[in-house]
């Protein structure tokens, strides 16, 4: 029996520079239902990063940063008779986007001694230069997914 079809809530684009991606950003930095408080941590960051690479627009930092980031493969458990397989799979578009800001908010998270403005401006530099933990990260899921190549055949 197939999976019931999940109705997701569909994001608006975010107030100042009309980028549903960045609105993303804000919702998954949001604790507590304090958006507000979200809003000033990815605009100052943005101010940030446009100070410290002296570009006119932060945004295309943070597109590259996502670009990326963001994982082609990732491997999912299959259980097929009785043991359990690592198999490789194609990551959909969607996922793609939550799991390369996900893993660019961990790596500011991580960072200590720093307000969280600063640390989210560095990591999203980073990830843009190819560097930095969400770029690690995406560096051991593709390692992971080459390494199971042989169960590829497993794939649903």
């Amino acid at each position: 029996m197939r999976r019931k079809i999940k109705n997701r809530n569909i994001v608006g684009p975010d107030p100042v520079y009309q980028s549903i991606k960045i609105a993303k950003l804000i919702n998954y930095i949001m604790q507590e239902g304090k958006k507000q408080t979200a809003r000033d941590i990815v605009y100052g960051s943005l101010d940030v990063i446009k100070e410290k690479m002296k570009t006119e627009n932060p945004v295309e930092v943070f597109e590259n940063a996502i670009k990326n980031t963001a994982p082609l493969m990732e491997i999912r458990s299959r259980r097929v008779g009785g043991a359990n397989y690592q198999v490789p799979v194609e990551v959909r578009p969607d996922r793609r986007l939550a799991l390369s800001l996900r893993w660019i908010i961990e790596g500011a998270r991580d960072k200590k001694g720093k307000p969280m403005v600063e640390k989210l401006a560095e990591e999203l530099i980073a990830a843009a230069n190819n560097e930095g933990n969400a770029v690690k990260k995406r560096e051991n899921t593709h390692k992971m997914a080459e390494a199971n190549k042989a169960f590829a055949h497993f794939a649903w």
